[in-house]
């Protein structure tokens, strides 16, 4: 009976070749001894850029220095991988299965760095961060009507209804920082609850305690008292300046989609919108507008708060409008959102929005 690699030419050929080149080199010790020199050199290789991938994602504190360090952690994988290429031990099987794996391994992360640095931001964005907090307005109210973002009546309503709060400079930039969420929460174990409160930003506050470079919240009556045990917001608001800590934190309004509201004013040559209801990040790093029958999106311009502005025309509807977040650089496109008889003052509602 004939053997299995004996059924043709090809396969007969095949097993010679693996026979001559894997098997029986293996049975000498040179070769036992460079192979496992290349796997333990991969594995402490690896171990090497575990602890550098660990460094980069609890040390980063922005986009930048998660870039920088993304291409340090792929230029080491590069390098392990040249290295091995370049040495004698390059001819052992397992050490050209070690350089494939490594420049492998090198590209699919500084791809997924890029593809999923808002996860990674998202991680680092965990991290409580101290600040101070005062309160403003009644007691038990809701906060400022309006304010520096432009929402207007939308702060006395849910879902921003006693959730509002305005922020230093630090934290508005100069309105790019207007929906965005965040946690805070009092430090005083003997007055303080556990339980962190959420709040929009909706205004700036100027002066005082948010000036010089400080990070401060200027929180509602409502949403500083909440940060107290039961039955001792009063005496909490009676501090008067608390120091807190605070991280950003997804923002979400069950069974709303993003509006954009059409600014008063607005003409087929000057539209602006109001961007609300954001979830996920909750800022506007930059926003697009196409109109009807067109493949081109028109970029527009931040003007104050949430409110974006694009000059031209005459401009014909109906719109579509692209919005990238400031923090995660996300982007959702909402199609034919705005309508071709479209009136000062109205709301449009899309069917999309980002997603916590």
């Amino acid at each position: 009976m004939l053997p299995v690699f004996s059924l043709s030419p090809f396969s007969s050929s095949l097993y010679t070749d693996v026979k001559s080149s894997v098997l029986t080199p293996w049975k000498s010790n040179s070769v036992k001894t460079q192979c496992w020199y290349s796997l333990s050199l991969s594995l402490s290789s690896f171990s090497l850029c575990i602890v550098c991938y660990s460094y980069l994602v609890y040390s980063a504190t922005g986009r930048s220095s998660l870039r920088r360090g993304g291409c340090v952690f792929s230029s080491t994988m590069v390098l392990i991988a040249c290295n091995l290429s370049g040495s004698r031990h390059y001819n052992s099987c397992i050490g050209k299965i070690c350089v494939a794996v490594m420049w492998w391994f090198a590209a699919v992360v500084f791809q997924s760095l890029e593809i999923s640095g808002a996860s990674i931001m998202n991680s680092v964005n965990s991290h409580w961060r101290p600040a101070t907090a005062t309160w403003y307005g009644s007691p038990e109210g809701d906060g400022s009507d309006g304010g520096a973002c432009g929402y207007g009546s939308l702060v006395d309503v849910k879902p921003f209804r006693a959730r509002v709060g305005a922020v230093s400079p630090i934290l508005f930039k100069a309105g790019e920082g207007c929906g965005a969420c965040y946690k805070v929460k009092c430090l005083d174990k003997s007055i303080c609850s556990r339980r962190a409160v959420t709040v929009i930003i909706t205004d700036e506050c100027p002066g005082g305690y948010c000036s010089g470079g400080n990070t401060h919240f200027d929180l509602s009556g409502a949403a500083f008292g909440r940060m107290a045990v039961a039955g001792d917001h009063n005496q909490l608001r009676n501090r008067g300046v608390l120091n807190i800590v605070y991280r950003r934190t997804p923002c979400k309004y069950p069974g709303r989609n993003i509006a954009f509201h059409v600014n008063e004013g607005s003409t087929n040559y000057w539209l602006s919108l109001l961007v609300e209801f954001e979830g996920g990040d909750g800022d506007v790093g930059s926003m697009h507008i196409r109109e009807a029958k067109s493949t081109e999106w028109l970029e527009m311009s931040h003007v104050w708060g949430a409110n974006w502005v694009i000059v031209r025309g005459p401009l014909r509807g109906p719109f579509s409008v692209k919005l990238t977040t400031l923090s995660t650089k996300r982007t959702l496109s909402a199609r034919d959102v705005i309508p071709g008889n479209w009136a000062v003052k109205a709301t449009y509602t899309s069917r999309l929005n980002f997603s916590p």
